[in-house]
């Protein structure tokens, strides 16, 4: 990639191995002995972060690849299967999917850097348009990835984005048949999503080749914007580039760890927790945070077709950049009015994902249509005219003469400023996603499972399976619970004997025997815990039309809302507790008789937390009902947190291996960021 390579290895085995594939000498061109700019500063780091992510993306996803089930009955139950039954499967599905995100922030970053510092100006336009096609490959595959899991949101997902290919004139409606393999989403709509899903990483990888050979022949970029002109303005890529890359990615891999062992559904939506209903539209249909900008544009044009060309538009605009911004100078830092628009352009980017998590709607609607019209007027309008007006400031001499050391503090409080933006994003589509749930918002209680060194209490568990077992089995199942997940480490404590006993005590139909009659016989603990009707219709008969959610993942299902800034006090507290909160609050809201003003539906009962507060299902649990052997107090209050605390566990069974597993590799990975820290500064002594 970067040329004929003069390296010739001494060992004469090596020495065979490049005479007939010289393989070794261009590893040692392109990432050795190439030549790097002396002064990138810690934005250049996010292209060998995102080449590490692709690759966590791929190996994440071929081995849960191997366990996956692409099939409408079973996908969904397939991807729990994974997380509770393969070793270390929780660990697999949260590297990968908040890896997409990981993924996303990264790319968001290289690419604002790109656009700052004149990245895509002439040598280096093939380069550019290949990071184009990275990213468009890139969602396409995000796109396909979020329904794998078969959730509301997946399916809903689908339906909408698929829908808007019907836009295209003539052959708009042939396209969605072709997509869909029927005349619906279902079951080869979710086939093809996988196969391509499985297949684009690689396509990516291929093009990730291309973008690092361009790279290597144009030669890299810089926050000066010259070229090297001495040897004095460059460094060899290794060891420089890589310490100090190596370092920035250790950082970064430490934000990520974050996610993954203590908040891995932060950045997910809840609705994917409940299996994909084709009957239940949800009331907010949302996609994931890294495409709301995007969707804000696609629902602020009121033509449907419109709206598919500005967000398409919205994109391949970035792909004719270099000819739409003729200025000689490539950075803005020399640039003073480029520098104002271009943050100017990046706040515009950050309201419209905010406004692609609210409702399209009033003034959010005219917001953004105004904010579509900045988007594109910036790179149409804004950037021609600037290469024409604008008087730049000098530019250094050369790469040497650059002070890198005056920038350092812009690039912490820029940083500082993403981050912000970020959450501003995020909790702009919690806000959006919680109106379906309309209630009051829950108090917030203290868990023992919360926190970083979390555990759960089992005691509470224990007597909260009991509460379960004696009123919420009656009419609700947990279809991926076993007998012996009883019996499992960080569970409720029981022995295998316990749990065996307790099986024992359930009847579980089996067969055909040898005479091909079907049987009753003493439960096992390899058996599921029974469900409570037969089927959805004999739920629906006994409950007055209104089927009893599924309880095993309840916890991570329920939602409210706590909006900005909150949500980000949330991520440095790691607070994930919404979904037990909201559980102890609804069976203890029940209010009788309701408000005065209150028209309350026949057949329904007041709560004040669930969403309307016309819920079907009576008050399930009054004090003393439950008889707690251990002394605590029979009342309500200790009833509704038990069952909390035990449904939290059944969500998330394996949440103290996760936050175990968790502190050591933080503890690792800052102890390696330090001695990266230390060992980039000596290296780095002679270079400055």
């Amino acid at each position: 990639m970067s040329g004929p390579s003069t390296y010739q290895p001494t060992n004469p085995a090596l020495q065979w191995i490049e005479r007939r594939l010289p393989i070794i000498g261009l590893i040692h061109s392109s990432f050795v002995a190439y030549p790097t700019p002396r002064n990138l500063n810690y934005w250049w780091t996010f292209g060998g972060i995102l080449s590490f992510m692709l690759g966590v993306q791929i190996i994440t996803g071929v081995i849960l690849a191997m366990h996956y089930t692409p099939h409408v009955d079973m996908a969904f139950n397939s991807v729990e299967s994974i997380v509770r039954d393969v070793n270390f499967g929780w660990l697999l599905r949260y590297l990968h999917s908040n890896g997409a995100s990981m993924f996303f922030i990264a790319v968001y970053i290289h690419m604002f850097r790109g656009l700052y510092y004149g990245s895509y100006k002439e040598p280096r336009e093939i380069l550019w348009i290949l990071g184009v096609i990275i990213y468009l490959l890139m969602m396409a595959t995000g796109f396909m990835g979020y329904v794998l899991p078969w959730g509301q949101m997946s399916f809903w997902g689908a339906t909408v984005i698929t829908n808007l290919f019907s836009a295209i004139p003539y052959v708009g409606d042939s396209i969605v048949t072709l997509l869909w393999g029927g005349y619906s989403v279902g079951n080869p709509t979710l086939n093809r999503f996988f196969s391509l899903h499985y297949l684009l990483p690689f396509v990516i990888a291929g093009v990730v080749v291309l973008h690092v050979w361009a790279l290597h022949v144009a030669g890299q970029n810089n926050p000066a914007g010259v070229e090297p002109k001495t040897e004095k303005d460059t460094v060899p890529f290794t060891p420089y580039a890589t310490i100090k890359d190596g370092f920035g990615m250790v950082c970064f891999m430490i934000f990520y760890a974050w996610f993954v062992f203590y908040v891995p559904n932060y950045l997910g939506d809840p609705d994917n927790y409940i299996m994909a209903n084709p009957g239940v539209t949800p009331a907010h249909i949302v996609p994931e945070w890294y495409y709301l900008p995007f969707y804000a544009i696609l629902r602020s044009i009121p033509s449907k077709l419109g709206g598919v060309i500005c967000m398409f538009g919205a994109i391949v605009v970035l792909a004719f950049l270099p000819w739409l911004d003729n200025a000689k100078t490539r950075s803005s830092r020399y640039r003073p009015l480029a520098k104002q628009f271009f943050w100017m352009f990046v706040v515009t980017c950050i309201l419209l994902g905010w406004l692609g998590g609210k409702p399209a709607e009033g003034i959010y609607t005219i917001a953004s249509r105004v904010l579509t019209f900045v988007y594109f007027a910036y790179f149409l309008i804004v950037l021609p005219i600037l290469s024409r007006i604008e008087k730049p400031r000098a530019v250094p001499n050369s790469i040497a003469d650059d002070v890198l050391a005056k920038y350092g503090k812009k690039v912490v409080s820029a940083i500082a400023v993403l981050v912000l933006a970020g959450g501003l994003i995020a909790g702009g589509v919690q806000d959006a996603r919680a109106q379906e749930h309309g209630g009051p918002t829950p108090p917030s209680l203290k868990w023992s499972f919360a926190g970083p060194f979390g555990k759960f209490d089992r005691g509470a568990l224990q007597r909260g399976y009991k509460v379960y077992k004696e009123v919420c089995s009656t009419c609700h199942s947990m279809n991926l619970l076993y007998f012996r997940n009883l019996a499992d480490e960080g569970g409720p404590g029981f022995t295998a004997a316990q749990a065996l006993a307790v099986a024992s005590d359930v009847k579980v139909k089996d067969g055909p025997n040898d005479a091909g009659d079907m049987f009753e016989r003493p439960g096992r603990l390899a058996d599921r815990f029974p469900a409570p009707f037969p089927n959805e219709q004999a739920a629906r008969a006994a409950n007055g039309g209104a089927a009893p959610p599924d309880l095993s993942l309840m916890a991570k299902a329920r939602n409210y809302d706590r909006g900005f800034p909150q949500f980000i006090f949330d991520f440095f507290t790691q607070f994930q507790e919404k979904g037990p909160n909201y559980i102890d609050a609804l069976l203890q809201g029940y209010v009788d008789p309701p408000p005065a003003d209150f028209k309350l539906p026949e057949g329904a009962y007041y709560n004040k937390i669930y969403p309307g507060h016309a819920i079907k299902m009576p008050k399930p649990i009054s004090d003393d009902q439950v008889t707690y052997d251990d002394g605590t107090p029979q009342k309500l209050e200790n009833y509704a947190k038990d069952v909390s605390t035990f449904l939290m566990w059944t969500a998330e069974p394996h949440l103290e291996a996760r936050k175990r597993l968790g502190l050591q590799v933080m503890v690792f990975l800052i102890l390696l960021a330090g001695l990266l820290y230390f060992t980039k500064k000596k290296v780095w002594a002679n270079a400055h």
